[in-house]
């Protein structure tokens, strides 16, 4: 079986367009999150949000092609391609029926099937666009990057919801960890800030009501009423040991663990003890091949609902036993909101990066500490140490469960 590390970073984010600038901002515990600005929520008392910000397709990706995608398609192309200039692969040598794409959105493209939805009732059947079904179709995201990119292998998109970008890193990584592939692009994205979005989860009382951006998402505080919405991408380059070194490239980190399991027990409420999560955190760490010790730093599902931070902390508990209260947690949504099926793949970058430069991010704007999230949070300031594994937990309604676990690159 093949090791697979990863060769390659790319984000859009509300904390900026690009990996460095969302890592610097996770580091600094800069907050994405504003006053939503693109439409007006009073009607659903919603205020604030995780935007992408200053984000222009045509200067990333051919004009012509982004014209016929929804911005979930534009976010993850946008991503990819970053991710693949950064891994510097040759895409002129690189067989590319050894290279795929597997990139998930827990939606699709909401922002295409409401406007078109809207033209349809008010000026007839036919004056629907002609790229409306290609524009709305969640796998679109992976379609697109397989155009943009070139890659003929696997070509798949992944809808577990909030689960969706770390399922799909992981099945990546087992792809090519069972020899399928040599090189691929995993990811999520997502573009849901929008009208029909919003008011949905607003009707299911799952979204934060606070006008305060700082006050909004405040995953494990005891204040906590609900999510902020975020929107974004992020792509990560698979590549199998052998091809990096083959070809010199620079690694970041290894994927050695991935969990996958479900619930099976409500529509959008998680187990609240956290059973499933937790078989998903073992599974991750027994593919590993390590025990709860060994592992540094969680980045936490941490959705600021009351419902997910205490199950989450259980699930964590019952996974780690008496090394529960030893490793490090934090939520990376106190600083951008929940990209929903994007959520994942920024959060994956995260914990590569954590591992890579011994910071791990914090979880901004706990103030008041809920009695039932009794863990390591890392409080507010970004907490520099030395790690050696660190796991990416994603949640998602129905049920699912993806946990993937990476290790500091320390050479072969």
């Amino acid at each position: 079986m093949e090791r697979v590390v990863i060769t390659g970073l790319g984000a859009i984010t509300p904390l900026g367009n690009s990996v460095q600038e969302f890592w610097d901002g996770l580091k600094e515990g800069r907050n994405g999150i504003g006053p939503l600005t693109k439409f007006d929520g009073e009607a659903i008392d919603v205020h604030v949000a995780g935007e992408v910000k200053g984000f222009v397709a045509k200067e990333v990706m051919d004009r012509k092609s982004a014209k016929r995608m929804d911005p979930f398609s534009q976010y993850g192309v946008a991503a990819a391609l970053e991710a693949v200039k950064d891994s510097q692969i040759d895409l002129d040598v690189t067989d590319p029926e050894r290279m795929g794409v597997i990139v998930g959105s827990g939606i699709g493209g909401l922002n295409a099937m409401q406007d078109q939805i809207i033209k349809m009732h008010e000026k007839g059947l036919d004056r629907v666009a002609p790229f409306f079904v290609p524009m709305a179709i969640g796998n679109m995201v992976a379609g697109n990057i397989s155009i943009a990119t070139g890659a003929k292998g696997p070509n798949l998109s992944i809808v577990t919801a909030c689960a969706s970008g770390n399922n799909s890193i992981g099945e990546a990584f087992r792809t090519i960890k069972h020899g399928y592939a040599d090189v691929m692009l995993a990811g999520g994205a997502e573009a849901s800030i929008n009208e029909i979005g919003m008011s949905g989860f607003a009707a299911l009382n799952a979204l934060s009501t606070n006008e305060d951006p700082n006050a909004a998402s405040i995953p494990f505080d005891k204040n906590r009423h609900g999510f902020v919405m975020g929107e974004g991408a992020g792509v990560i380059v698979l590549e199998s040991l052998t091809s990096a070194l083959n070809r010199n490239a620079k690694i970041y980190g290894e994927i050695t663990g991935y969990g996958a399991t479900g619930d099976s027990f409500h529509m959008t409420a998680p187990s609240p003890d956290g059973s499933g999560a937790a078989r998903a955190m073992k599974l991750a760490m027994s593919e590993a091949g390590i025990t709860p010790s060994d592992v540094g730093y969680i980045n936490a599902h941490g959705t600021s609902t009351p419902a997910n931070d205490v199950s989450e902390t259980e699930a964590i508990k019952a996974a780690f036993g008496d090394d529960a209260k030893n490793v490090a947690v934090s939520s990376t949504k106190s600083m951008t909101g929940h990209l929903l099926g994007g959520a994942g793949a920024i959060e994956a970058i995260a914990a590569v990066k954590a591992l890579q430069e011994g910071i791990m991010p914090p979880t901004i704007n706990l103030t008041t500490p809920d009695e039932a999230c009794d863990l390591d949070y890392i409080e507010n300031k970004s907490r520099e140490k030395e790690i050696k594994y660190a796991l990416n937990n994603s949640l998602g309604f129905g049920g699912h469960n993806a946990v993937t676990c990476f290790k500091k690159w320390e050479g072969q």
